[in-house]
């Protein structure tokens, strides 16, 4: 009886997971699978679930050919970097500023935060190309870091202050007492408790703007472009380099993999933070 009910609690509960983590897993396997093929397999009449002869060639050829993948790698960097700053600076300030004091306007900015992510960014689009045509930073990483940030600050702003209204204020107060002004109290006290709901936030906002297309295809030329519109070059009117397309879909996710694999044990304390009252 009880090896028969273990049997049960087996097919019900690690086959269904099982099936999941394939379902999530095949199409991350089959482009690289795709990627290590070479020509004659790749554009065969026969599928194939695994080369026969596996070749980086499409690797090397990535960064060698007229896409300058190189470059589109580090203008993404660049950009996600300086977005993930800019965002996580103004969040957290602002988020502090949302928590601990009240002033007026206070839930009207919040719900004006919060309505901000209701509407689909490509309404953005014709205002902020006027925008930054006026200022002079069309075509330039300024644009995509001033263009992610009205979104990535919104969202972020949310997820810091649910954080923030747990904390309790005598944290701060014992601070206050012993001779910290303000700013001082939320350097030296507040700022290192953070520490894992800075690390999620931070993590989302540069997986943000690493993976954006539509903002990036608008503002960007063939010296600024980031990898989402690389990738896209690739794809022609006459056909699709799926070597290269899905070499580059390889490299794009390594770096996110790694800032996952480091981060990973703070992103789930920042994700949690503030979930559970009492």
């Amino acid at each position: 009886m009880k090896r028969q009910s273990g049997l049960k609690r087996f097919a019900a509960v690690f086959i269904p997971l099982l099936l999941m983590m394939v379902f999530i897993l095949f199409p991350f396997y089959w482009t690289f699978v795709t990627s290590v093929k070479p020509q004659d397999e790749l554009y065969g009449a026969v599928v194939t679930y695994w080369p026969g002869h596996i070749t980086f060639e499409a690797y090397s050829k990535l960064f060698t050919t007229t896409v300058n993948f190189f470059a589109a790698m580090k203008n993404s960097f660049i950009v996600a970097s300086l977005t993930t700053i800019v965002s996580l600076t103004a969040s957290t300030l602002a988020a502090y500023a949302f928590s601990r004091y009240q002033f007026t306007g206070r839930k009207i900015l919040m719900c004006t935060f919060l309505c901000n992510n209701m509407f689909p960014t490509v309404l953005l689009l014709i205002p902020l190309y006027t925008i930054m045509r006026k200022m002079g930073l069309l075509y330039t990483p300024a644009s995509l870091v001033l263009s992610y940030t009205t979104f990535t600050i919104p969202f972020s702003v949310w997820l810091l202050l649910g954080f923030l209204n747990d904390l309790p204020m005598s944290l701060e107060e014992a601070a206050l007492v012993d001779g910290c002004n303000r700013g001082s109290a939320f350097l030296k006290i507040i700022l290192p408790i953070l520490g894992p709901c800075l690390v999620a936030t931070g993590v989302y906002i540069f997986m943000t703007s690493w993976n954006e297309y539509t903002f990036a295809m608008m503002f960007t030329n063939t010296d600024t472009r980031t990898i989402p519109v690389a990738l896209k070059s690739l794809i022609g009117q006459l056909g699709v380099q799926w070597d290269l397309l899905t070499a580059g879909g390889i490299i794009t996710i390594i770096p996110v993999c790694i800032m996952f694999f480091f981060a990973q044990k703070r992103l789930v304390e920042g994700l949690t933070a503030g979930a559970v009252k009492g």
